[in-house]
């Protein structure tokens, strides 16, 4: 199942690949990646030199951190693929995906469109099958995230998703709230048990 509090490593990082954004989302971003280099924890993402994972990757290698790219052949050129740190082309999406699953212990959604909206639902959707029980913690400046939420509970209200799954994740709306959210679930042993919300461990 989950890592524990004193193997985790690496934490993946999905996110926008525009560069077309509100210049904060950027910003937070390269944030984020200085305080996973500073952590010691190895940034996993989606190889690509553009948008909220190029910011992110490139200020975690600036600042000394250990970086993992993982990209496709058919988006080296489109996502320029950073070439400074350490990056795996693969053969599909797929194989992408399940190599960033298979590196890291846990998850961490920026803002991003709809290739970040495919990677999280599968993920969600795995966590729902219990096929992992690793964290995934959602960042979501002034409420971005809040309409998937909706959605999601909306399946539950429904009844179609069981009640617990919205228990999956957890949400930050400060980046330095991000990882001790993410270590929480984890000392936690079970992220259904664990905080949700940066405020509930503070």
């Amino acid at each position: 199942m989950g890592a524990s509090p004193d193997r985790i490593e690496s934490v993946c990082v999905f996110c926008g690949s525009s560069d077309a954004v509100e210049p904060s989302f950027l910003t937070d971003a390269a944030d984020f990646g200085r305080v996973l280099a500073a952590a010691n924890l190895r940034l996993v993402y989606g190889g690509g030199g553009v948008g909220l994972m190029g910011a992110c990757a490139r200020a975690a290698h600036e600042a000394g951190g250990d970086v993992l790219g993982i990209i496709p052949q058919f988006l080296t050129s489109r996502e320029r693929a950073l070439d400074v740190v350490e990056t795996i082309v693969v053969r599909s999406m797929h194989e992408r995906k399940q190599i960033m699953f298979e590196r890291s212990e846990g998850f961490v959604v920026l803002p991003g469109g709809i290739g970040t909206l495919e990677e999280i639902i599968e993920l969600l959707s795995w966590r729902r099958l219990d096929l992992h029980r690793k964290p995934v913690v959602f960042y979501s400046p002034d409420g971005f995230w809040e309409p998937l939420f909706q959605l999601l509970q909306h399946t539950v209200d429904a009844r179609l998703t069981p009640p617990d799954f919205m228990d999956s994740w957890a949400v930050a709306t400060r980046v330095e709230d991000i990882l001790p959210l993410i270590q929480a679930r984890l000392a936690a042993g079970d992220e259904d048990d664990a905080p949700r919300t940066a405020t509930q461990i503070t």
